[in-house]
């Protein structure tokens, strides 16, 4: 009896461990903040990174679906985010070209090629990751 108590005192132990710790990684936000039209008839993304991990971020890409007004994919898109450092928000310009601001309805992140902390291996950055978007257009994933 008292080595099933202590069994499940321990099970009980390291589950709350592993969620203090899941807790303590923070998220990763990306947000599309703003449009802005640009001369050739394409539309410039404002991005800001709000980076609220423990790990600073050496690489970041993401791989993007650009949706028009009509929901139908118009392009792909690939930027590269980084660097990313700790407990800092950065502003990053991204410019899509041939597609009015307007037209566009919804941003995909359907991918992330390179997500890397300093220092150490790529990880799986969906779990950490939270979207939103200021502008008429939903950033989804």
């Amino acid at each position: 009896m008292i080595k099933n108590w202590l069994r499940s005192a321990l099970w009980a132990a390291t589950a709350l461990c592993a969620g203090m710790a899941q807790a303590d990684t923070g998220k990763l936000t990306v947000q599309l903040n703003k449009f802005e039209p640009t001369e050739g008839g394409g539309c410039r993304a404002f991005f800001l990174f709000q980076n609220q991990t423990d790990n600073s971020f050496e690489g970041f890409e993401m791989s993007l679906a650009i949706l028009d007004g009509n929901g139908v994919i118009d392009r792909l898109l690939s930027i590269d985010a980084a660097p990313l450092p700790v407990s800092r928000t950065v502003l990053k310009l991204f410019e899509i070209p041939k597609i009015s601001c307007d037209n566009i309805s919804e941003i995909l992140l359907h991918d992330l090629p390179v997500c890397k902390p300093q220092n150490a291996e790529p990880i799986d950055c969906f779990p950490i990751l939270a979207l939103d978007s200021k502008t008429s257009a939903t950033l989804a994933q």
